[in-house]
């Protein structure tokens, strides 16, 4: 028996009713190993919000946090971790048992572990879509693996490229395409980044983090040209579990 004790976790996040989580956890707790743990949607419509949620709900045990407040939860915390504090985003909140807030990273994990059986040596550098608090993640598990990446943008900035900088050649020198935006997630599943897909080839791996729909129109439209595709599920289960045991350790 892990635990018999009434304990209640949740999600922090925006326009959250397709969370992955919340099913997930739930059927979780559906095993008489798991009684008395439950999970709960907390949709906050700004992060100010946050503060009164504690509030009304004192017996929280830990959170996960989601878009868009991954980077705007970490001053309502007491404390990180090296990792977090590192990466610069938190999808992990455990309550401590003198009631300190500190914050995790479990989504570079997540990915990092999703990602790795798919590796070949010819897989050299990526191309992450996307500057949010998911990005940091990845590109943090991406340094651990020794894989060059720039970051793709709707603006250029310091080491971020925009999409219409995107070509032939950008494909020919990057051959991992990562999707760390929300376009094309449910209902809105036609919509894709607006990337050359044509350039796409077998040497390619193409990954978005959306898992709803299972395979997205990026993911089709890489799969059309011979790409190795991955949707986000298993960067979500393997952060979760990670997630459960940073909040029973």
């Amino acid at each position: 028996m892990i635990d018999i004790l009434k304990r209640r976790f949740g999600l922090l996040g925006r326009n959250i009713s397709y969370s992955f989580s919340k099913g997930y956890f739930t059927e979780k707790f559906s095993d008489e190993v798991f009684a008395g743990n439950s999970y709960e949607n907390f949709d906050i419509s700004e992060i100010n919000h946050f503060t009164g949620l504690l509030k009304n709900n004192p017996d929280l045990k830990g959170l996960n946090v989601t878009i868009p407040y991954k980077e705007q939860v970490i001053p309502f915390l007491d404390k990180l971790s090296k990792k977090a504090t590192l990466i610069g985003a938190v999808n992990t909140i455990k309550f401590t048992k003198n009631g300190k807030l500190k914050g995790y990273n479990t989504d570079y994990y997540g990915f990092k572990k999703s990602l790795k059986p798919l590796l070949e040596p010819h897989h050299k550098k990526a191309l992450i879509l996307g500057t949010g608090g998911a990005s940091k993640g990845v590109a943090f598990a991406l340094d651990e693996l020794g894989i060059p990446y720039t970051f793709v943008s709707r603006e250029a900035k310091e080491n971020i490229i925009d999409y219409n900088l995107i070509n032939a050649t950008t494909f020919d020198n990057f051959q991992i395409i990562i999707n760390c935006t929300p376009v094309g997630t449910s209902p809105n599943i036609e919509a894709c980044p607006d990337i050359p897909y044509e350039f796409f080839t077998d040497k390619h791996i193409a990954y978005d983090l959306i898992y709803n729909p299972a395979e997205t129109q990026f993911l089709k439209n890489a799969k059309e040209r011979g790409a190795v595709i991955k949707n986000g599920l298993d960067m979500l289960i393997f952060q979760a579990e990670k997630a459960w045991k940073i909040w029973n350790k």
